[in-house]
C-alpha cells in the first residue's frame, strides 16, 4: 500500500475564459478551505493546501470520516460552512482559534461539510493519482454515494462548457474550475484552469496610502455609503500607472484632511494588520472610481481590486453598498 501522507494538492492557473474544446470537466470554484483528507486506520489528517494541519479545527469532519467503514482513503475537496443559505468564509476563519472549547462549540453550532472533488487513494489502498480524472471521479462518486455521510458531499460537475459558462454568467459562484478528463492528479502543478467571476462597482475614494519609501500614492482606499449615510471602507485598489502617480498624488493631497470614512474605517486591529496598514490619509469624499472585483466577504472586497477608470460623471452619494450585496 502506497503511503500518500506526503501528497500535495494539485493547483490551478488563472484564465480569462473557460476552455471549450472537448475533453474538459467543469466544477464550481468554492469559497472555502482547500483540504486533503487522509485516513489510515482510525487516524485522520486534514491538511490545507499549504501543508498546514487543519485537523483540530474541524472535529465534526474528523468524527464523520472516522465513522466510515473504510480503513484507508485520501480525498481532495473543500471545507465549507453554510450559514443562512450561503457558504461563509468568515465562519471558517473563526475555527482557526487556539481554544478547543470554542472550536467544539462552533462545530456543533455551524458544522462544516467536506465537498469532495477527487479521490487519490481508494479504500483498498490503491493509488489512483496516475489514473485519468474520469476514472478517479467515477470512483469518488461511488464512494460518496455508498456512504451517505451528512458531512461529506460530492462536488457537482459537468462536461458541458455551455452549462459551465451559465454558472459563471448567473453570478452565484465565485468561479469555475476546469480539469482535463484524461488528466492524472498532478501534485503541486497548476494543471487545472480557474476562471473567476468578475463584477464592477463605483466607489468613493475615502483615503489613500503612499507607496513604500515613496512620495507618490501607492493605493486608493475605497468606500461605499450605507443606508445611514456613513461611508464604509470596503477595500483598496492599486496598480496605478507610474506616469500618473505625480499628478494623482497632488490631486489627492489637495483633498487631504477631509472626513474620510465615517463608518467602518481602514487600519483597525486584525491578525493581518501591520504598523504600516494603519498609516493612511483621509480625504474629502469627492473622487469616484470604477473597479472590478471577484469576491465580497463580510461587506468588503476579499482581494485587491483592479482600477478600471475614474468616474467624474458619478456623484459620490450614488456609490452605495447595494452594489456588493
Amino acid at each position: 500500500m502506497t503511503d500518500l501522507t506526503a501528497a500535495t494538492a494539485m493547483e490551478a492557473r488563472s484564465a480569462d475564459r473557460l476552455p471549450t474544446d472537448p475533453g474538459w470537466w467543469y466544477e464550481p470554484k468554492w469559497d472555502g478551505f482547500r483540504c486533503l483528507a487522509f485516513r489510515h486506520g482510525q487516524s485522520i489528517l486534514l491538511q490545507a493546501k499549504s501543508g498546514k494541519p487543519l485537523t483540530r479545527y474541524f472535529p465534526e469532519i474528523v468524527a464523520s470520516l472516522q465513522a466510515l467503514p473504510e480503513a484507508h482513503f485520501v480525498l481532495d475537496g473543500e471545507l465549507l460552512i453554510d450559514t443562512n443559505g450561503a457558504f461563509s468564509f468568515e465562519a471558517l476563519q473563526m475555527r482557526l482559534h487556539p481554544a478547543a472549547s470554542r472550536i467544539q462549540r462552533l462545530a456543533r453550532e455551524t458544522p462544516a461539510v467536506l465537498a469532495a472533488f477527487d479521490l487519490l487513494q481508494a479504500p483498498d489502498g490503491a493509488d489512483l493519482r496516475a489514473l485519468a480524472h474520469r476514472k478517479r471521479h467515477a470512483a469518488l462518486a461511488a464512494f460518496v454515494e455508498r456512504h451517505q455521510s451528512p458531512r461529506l458531499s460530492l462536488t457537482p460537475g459537468t462536461a458541458d462548457p455551455s452549462l459551465a459558462q451559465t454558472w459563471l454568467d448567473e453570478g452565484k459562484l465565485e468561479g469555475v474550475v476546469a480539469k482535463r478528463l484524461d488528466g492524472p492528479y498532478a501534485e503541486g502543478e497548476r494543471a487545472m484552469i480557474k476562471v473567476k467571476r468578475q463584477r464592477t462597482a463605483d466607489c468613493v475614494v475615502g483615503g489613500f496610502r503612499y507607496g513604500k519609501d515613496s512620495a507618490w500614492v501607492g493605493s486608493l482606499l475605497l468606500g461605499l455609503y450605507d443606508d445611514a449615510g456613513r461611508l464604509n471602507h470596503v477595500g483598496f485598489t492599486s496598480g496605478l500607472a507610474a506616469a500618473d502617480k505625480p499628478a494623482l498624488t497632488a490631486r489627492l493631497e489637495a483633498l487631504a484632511g477631509g472626513s474620510g470614512f465615517t463608518g467602518e474605517a481602514p487600519g483597525g486591529p486584525s491578525r493581518w494588520s501591520t504598523e504600516r496598514s494603519a498609516q493612511w490619509t483621509p480625504l474629502a469624499p469627492e473622487i469616484v472610481v470604477e473597479v472590478s472585483f471577484d469576491h465580497v466577504s463580510a461587506g468588503r472586497f476579499r482581494h485587491g481590486t483592479r482600477l478600471i477608470r475614474f468616474r467624474p460623471d458619478k456623484a459620490p452619494a450614488q456609490c452605495r453598498m447595494e452594489q456588493i450585496d
